[in-house]
């Protein structure tokens, strides 16, 4: 029987504490009233627009000078029209001899080029103060539109924390459940050579009832408006007599509408958790060799794979990609499956290697470590071609509803968005492409680091750009939220562990994973079976 240490338990504990403080000085360090926004924004400006600010300042300076070349050409001009205006009038009282019908004439013409200047001077004040108001209209629309931007930019920064830890939730949530729904798939195809890892599976899939929990009290936190995660939960956006109405969503609210969103939450965790809570309590007495149990769970396996694939589907649009609720995949639910299944497969395959390397798991050799790489390089490229797929189709259509999702992560996003794809493809499939490389532990281990931060990535980049926007980075809330869901991973995985016998003695099928052999696959160290 394995015992939890009490030096993992204290590092679960600590990584919970820490992540707790983190977070909450997240929350606390949000900026709360506009003008606050507006010296974070500022000093984002004064940080990012050093050589705007100086192409800004030549095209203010050239403007001024024009302005003054202007004016001055103005003055000649007056200046000229003066001086012939002087000559005429010499002229005219110079050449009094002319008789009265052309010095009537003249008069006439006098009256009428003062009137026409008149007219044009009157002309010129009318014509001045249009441009004075005009002035002051784009003034006051300059000084509306930014008040606009700092009350978003605010709203978004007050997303930011919850955000954080949202995607850290959705992280561990979404590897645990695939953990558990991988360890049903085994069953359900009567898999011989993965029943030494059942009790690993059982252990990691502990962790779904915690993370359940603090799932269902962020949703209704949500549910109440503590935060502004889902546009789609505005007031007024499906009323037509409201400004904030949204003809888009108010199509959608039939799917949209909070009590339904929350209640099909509660479905969901709920089946998953009660799947749960059974297989554990039916594996555990199987342990007494009695196949009606074996029998027992492979029938309820079948139910909980069923609602297991509707379920995801419908919790992924729900809880992701009800986000942004102007766009739509038809691919996103198997894209989000493939993003937490190659995750539950390292998790797997690095609980097991920890786990053999302390001599609880004896029946655990190199054929199974490579299998689960197997596993890990498979759905890797799974994944890449659903990310390829979704995006090369999106982008070939050029349709406005569907490109605004990709532009707005490739514009404000670009590196992490990019990035996860060597992660999360280039890098796997070269360090495991190898068949040798796949039964080597560390190499293993390096692998499932980069997989497990490149998805985490990709997760980020899925929730944050239409939560926080351009109000992003990976700074104390982030950090903070991943340290908390590790440590109590850590802390629900190993007491469950503890609690049970590392072997599953009644399954029928013991004994053909005890002796599975990989055909090239040369076993190494002492724990490893020989053949």
């Amino acid at each position: 029987m394995y015992q939890f240490s009490g030096k993992l338990k204290m590092l679960a504990i600590v990584l919970m504490a820490v992540g707790l403080l983190g977070t909450g000085y997240s929350f606390f360090s949000a900026p709360k009233t506009l003008e606050e926004a507006k010296e974070i924004l500022a000093k984002q400006d004064a940080h990012h627009g050093g050589h705007e600010a100086k192409a800004d300042h030549a095209d203010v300076e050239h403007k001024e000078e024009a302005k003054v070349e202007n004016h001055e050409e103005d003055s000649t001009t007056e200046e000229h029209v003066a001086d012939s205006t002087a000559t005429h009038t010499e002229e005219v009282a110079h050449n009094g001899e002319q008789d009265h019908s052309e010095e009537a004439t003249e008069n006439t013409q006098a009256q009428d080029s003062s009137a026409v200047h008149v007219a044009e001077d009157t002309t010129t004040d009318e014509a001045h103060e249009t441009t004075t108001e005009a002035h002051a209209e784009v003034a006051a629309h300059g000084e509306d539109h930014g008040e606009a931007h700092a009350e978003h930019a605010l709203h978004q920064m007050q997303n930011r924390p919850w955000s954080a830890l949202y995607v850290a939730l959705l992280f561990s949530l979404g590897i645990t459940l695939l953990v558990l729904a991988f360890y049903g798939s085994q069953i359900v195809a009567q898999a011989g050579w993965s029943v030494v890892l059942h009790r690993v599976m059982e252990a990691i899939s502990s962790n779904l009832h915690y993370v359940s929990l603090a799932m269902l009290v962020f949703l209704i936190l949500t549910a109440m408006h503590m935060n502004h995660l889902f546009t789609w939960m505005g007031e007024g956006v499906t009323d037509p007599t409201s400004p904030n109405y949204d003809a888009i969503v108010d199509g959608k609210k039939w799917w949209l509408n909070t009590p339904g969103w929350l209640i099909r939450s509660i479905i969901y965790l709920t089946g998953w958790n009660v799947y749960r809570f059974l297989i554990r309590k039916w594996s555990l007495a199987q342990d007494n060799g009695d196949l009606k149990q074996h029998k027992k769970n492979y029938n309820a396996t079948v139910i909980f794979l069923v609602f297991f694939m509707l379920t995801e589907s419908m919790a992924s649009w729900d809880w992701i990609m009800a986000i942004d609720p102007h766009w739509f995949s038809t691919l996103f639910g198997w894209y989000v499956l493939a993003t937490f299944l190659v995750s539950a497969l390292t998790v797997i395959a690095m609980v097991t290697i920890y786990l053999r390397s302390k001599g609880v798991l004896p029946l655990v050799n190199d054929s199974h470590i490579h299998d689960l790489a197997k596993f890990m390089f498979g759905f890797s490229v799974f994944w890449t071609y659903l990310w390829f797929a979704q995006f090369m189709l999106i982008w070939y259509a050029d349709m406005p509803e569907e490109t605004t999702y990709f532009l707005l992560r490739f514009n404000e996003y670009k590196v992490p968005f990019l990035a996860m794809v060597g992660m999360n493809f280039i890098f796997p499939v070269l360090l495991l492409i190898n068949s040798d490389f796949k039964s080597m532990p560390w190499f293993v281990i390096l692998g499932g680091v980069v997989i497990l931060a490149g998805h985490y990535i990709d997760l980020f980049v899925m929730v944050m750009p239409g939560t926080v926007g351009g109000q992003w980075g990976f700074g104390i809330g982030e950090i903070s939220g991943l340290l908390f869901f590790t440590g109590l991973f850590i802390f629900a995985t190993f007491s469950a562990f503890a609690k049970a016998n590392p072997v599953p003695k009644g399954n029928p099928y013991l004994h053909e994973s005890e002796t599975y052999h990989y055909y090239n696959i040369e076993h190494r160290g002492e724990d490893s079976n020989h053949h």
